[in-house]
């Protein structure tokens, strides 16, 4: 085989199989292929209760929010980033219901993860979020919670324990309902 083949040959062949690659891709995701890190199945998804794990969060304000600071409060947890499509839609939801229940022993908490501290505080002030929003820079809370994708939003009910998961944004209505649930239980 002369050396023009071979070298023709060491191209091709990586040039075809990273080809080969894309073209699975595309039939694996039905030739929609999400975003890195942006869900794009949508839903409730049941999780076994248990415990949640505990943390602390360093809020953009510069302060720390605990857990274990939320006790007796039904906490909704929203793992998030300013630069995904269905988490900039869903925002002015979470502003809306956080306002209606924030008198009511409910907590919203965002996590915003993937992205820049500077980037969160201008999303936050564009869009006048006022319930409280930290970094999890390391990815060290998201990987606890088992997170997979943005958004996830995780719901704790008043005595610690996790008891649903919503992937994907929620409506006014789906997200209302569920709180109204866990403020009903005892």
């Amino acid at each position: 085989m002369s050396q023009r083949i071979r070298v023709l040959l060491a191209v091709l062949v990586p040039v075809v199989a990273l080809f080969a690659l894309f073209a699975v891709t595309l039939v694996r995701t039905g030739g929609k292929p999400a975003g890195i890190g942006i869900n794009s199945a949508f839903g409730s998804v049941v999780v076994e209760a248990r415990s949640a794990r505990p943390f602390s969060l360093q809020m953009l304000s510069g302060t720390t929010i605990s857990l274990e600071d939320l006790h007796g409060k039904v906490v909704m947890i929203d793992f998030w980033s300013s630069w995904c499509p269905p988490c900039r839609d869903e925002a002015p939801t979470l502003e809306r219901v956080y306002k209606q229940y924030q008198d009511k022993n409910v907590a919203f908490l965002g996590v915003a993860i993937w992205d820049t501290n500077g980037d969160v505080q201008k999303f936050i002030e564009r869009n006048k979020l006022t319930y409280p929003i930290g970094m999890d820079n390391q990815g060290k809370i998201a990987i606890d919670y088992g997170v997979r994708g943005i958004p996830e939003k995780y719901f704790i009910d008043r005595q610690g324990t996790l008891v649903r998961k919503f992937i994907g944004p929620v409506d006014d209505e789906q997200l209302s309902k569920v709180l109204d649930e866990l403020l009903a239980k005892p």
